[in-house]
């Protein structure tokens, strides 16, 4: 009889531990989370230290969110307090270009604006980069055309191209495609992988833009004839701020790939890269042609 007793109660207050847990778990889910008091008795105990791995878990998570925020007022911060020097510099940079200077003058007012729109551009990188990493800043994908996404991407890259006479040239299997992508960062990863083909790509010479649909994944290939990667740089290439020691001549801050890849990863994408040195390179985007494709990272062709 007491050994009936002891199996009962002990049922009871495991059930009431299971209870107890259930509730934790599911309040923590809900985000409803708030703590109480338990008996820390012997039986407890599990419940006691899942009650304080939670609380730990929820400070843990507020400070996170804290930080975020944080981030963000400083990066509003040093975007909004570049901004306007930044423009005078420039304005007056312009403004003396329009005076009778001496060519050395001349010379000296145009690498002022130069060397301004470049800082600019780093700082707009920047801003980009870290927005888009602490989740300030996060990708929309949706169903979209692909035509649009090229066409778009040629117009930007047009004065570029011309600069170096160069022809991009686009191919598409069928221009209704369509694929799961945010078409205003997909448009900036694109051009990001664009403008890198322009830069090592002699003058008078061919960039192809192509894609093929695929039973998963929609791939956008930009092709090149340049200058290629040398294979232990493969690896590199997308690591923030890298930037090789064989193109040394060529501007850039090194982002560019980077950003490119955390905008293509982030919607459920990935990159791949084909190249040998003075054969030219292939960057491959791959699309999502919906929403449950898991996300490889970047590689290289086979």
């Amino acid at each position: 009889m007491v050994s009936a007793c002891l199996v009962i109660m002990n049922r009871i207050q495991t059930r009431h531990l299971i209870d107890q847990l259930n509730e934790m778990l599911d309040e923590a889910a809900s985000g409803k989370f708030q703590e109480k008091i338990y008996d820390e008795s012997l039986m407890s105990a599990l419940s006691v230290k899942m009650h304080a791995f939670l609380t730990q878990t929820l400070t843990s998570s507020g400070n996170l969110q804290k930080e975020k925020e944080n981030i963000n007022t400083l990066i509003s911060d040093i975007s909004h307090q570049t901004k306007t020097p930044i423009s005078n510099i420039l304005l007056y940079s312009q403004l003396l270009q329009e005076l009778q200077l001496t060519l050395d003058a001349r010379e000296y007012s145009g690498q002022i604006t130069e060397q301004v729109e470049k800082l600019r551009f780093l700082i707009d990188a920047l801003i980009r980069t870290s927005r888009l990493e602490n989740g300030i800043i996060t990708v929309t994908p949706a169903m979209n055309q692909i035509h649009p996404l090229f066409t778009q991407t040629l117009r930007f890259a047009d004065q570029s191209l011309s600069a170096k006479n160069l022809q991009l040239l686009i191919h598409l299997e069928n221009e209704t495609d369509t694929a799961f992508f945010d078409m205003k960062w997909t448009l900036e990863a694109l051009h990001n992988l664009v403008d890198n083909a322009i830069k090592y790509t002699k003058e008078g010479d061919t960039i192809l833009l192509s894609g093929m649909p695929y039973e998963l994944f929609y791939r956008i290939d930009v092709t090149d004839h340049g200058i290629g990667i040398r294979e232990e740089e493969r690896n590199k290439i997308f690591t923030r701020f890298y930037r090789s020691p064989f193109v040394s001549d060529q501007e850039g801050v090194g982002l560019g790939l980077y950003l490119s890849r955390e905008i293509i990863t982030a919607q459920g994408g990935y990159i791949k890269v084909k190249s040998q040195p003075d054969s030219g390179t292939v960057f491959s985007i791959f699309l999502p042609k919906g929403q449950s494709q898991s996300v490889p990272e970047a590689q290289e062709l086979d």
